[in-house]
């Protein structure tokens, strides 16, 4: 176990940033199509294909997730995902025709101090197709890379971060998740990272939480202030299992990993936010369908939470005069 998404056999995780841009693209891709679903908490989300993963529609599976930066121009990287897959011959098949599935998600990363003058096009076609092709291994680097690279939190610099884990029935289950929290990923001002009671092996520094929790601490802090319109946000991301699961469970899972993002982010799914979970299964392991998924789902939660809190400890100070300081800057 690497305490990665790749955790789970038959998928792997590709990135792609652009520098200049100060933003980038990741793609979640499975070796053979996996069960999906979707959970959308946040009141301002920006996705590709989410239709398709309603529990009355058709398709069942999909060939690939991406999440990418750019706000709604980032819905192209699914686009650049899907080309080159079709490269590859994936796809559902109508006839002789073959369609790459590729659902996605986005943040809003638009005002990180990036040049986001890119002309006619946007880049996240190209970032797709990159980071679909860079998705050779079971090995990927966290903080602030792909999705997260211009990732921004209200208190320090946002990441990709990921995690996995076992069930005492032997089944595994991992999160990757792009954090760009209009709230907080630490507690007050310290070191502490909310999702502290679920960390293990000191992976993200070890601090556990403050001996007492004083007023200050428990203080709203958002993206520019309580005057802030808050829409500089959205976490997103995907939790994905080897269990044997039907699309409504997806769809449970998915509820209940979720619960992750509260674990780890305050305040979390704001109005404006676009906070996105997908669940996916690769169908490798048979499950008992109600306590084997509540213990499923329950561990999926402190999984996504421990991945969020990983993606903000990771992370890396952004070039720019006045960019918003890394966790490790101060802390590490």
């Amino acid at each position: 176990m690497k305490n990665l998404l790749t955790d789970i056999a038959g998928v792997r995780v590709g990135h792609a940033e652009d520098a200049k841009v100060a933003s980038g693209a990741t793609a979640i891709i499975f070796d053979s199509p996996a069960i999906a679903a979707i959970d959308v908490r946040g009141g301002g989300p920006g996705t590709r294909e989410d239709a398709l993963l309603d529990l009355a529609n058709t398709v069942e599976r999909v060939d690939a997730i991406a999440l990418s930066g750019g706000s709604a121009f980032g819905l192209d990287t699914g686009g650049g995902v899907q080309a080159w897959l079709a490269e590859q011959g994936r796809g559902f098949r109508v006839r002789e025709a073959l369609i790459p599935i590729v659902p996605g998600a986005i943040l809003f990363d638009l005002l990180n101090g990036g040049d986001k003058a890119w002309g006619r096009f946007s880049p996240y076609r190209d970032l797709g197709y990159a980071a679909a092709a860079a998705a050779t291994s079971t090995d990927f680097p966290l903080g602030s890379v792909g999705a997260g690279f211009g990732a921004t939190t209200a208190t320090f610099k946002g990441g990709l971060g990921s995690a996995s884990a076992v069930t005492p029935s032997g089944i595994k289950v991992a999160a990757i998740v792009a954090v760009n929290a209009v709230g907080s990923v630490t507690v007050g001002s310290g070191p502490w990272f909310w999702a502290a009671p679920f960390e293990m092996d000191g992976e993200f520094g070890g601090r556990g939480l403050p001996d007492k929790f004083t007023e200050d601490m428990l203080l709203m802090r958002i993206k520019g202030g309580p005057a802030a319109s808050a829409r500089e946000n959205t976490t997103i991301g995907a939790v994905v299992t080897d269990a044997a699961l039907t699309k409504p469970q997806a769809k449970r899972l998915a509820m209940i990993a979720h619960t992750g993002f509260a674990r780890a982010i305050y305040p979390v799914h704001a109005p404006t936010d676009g906070d996105v979970l997908f669940a996916a299964a690769t169908c490798e392991k048979p499950i008992e369908p109600l306590v084997g998924l509540t213990e499923l789902g329950t561990i999926a939660a402190n999984v996504v939470a421990r991945a969020i809190a990983r993606g903000v400890y990771s992370a890396t100070a952004l070039p720019f005069p006045g960019a918003q300081p890394a966790w490790k800057d101060r802390f590490g």
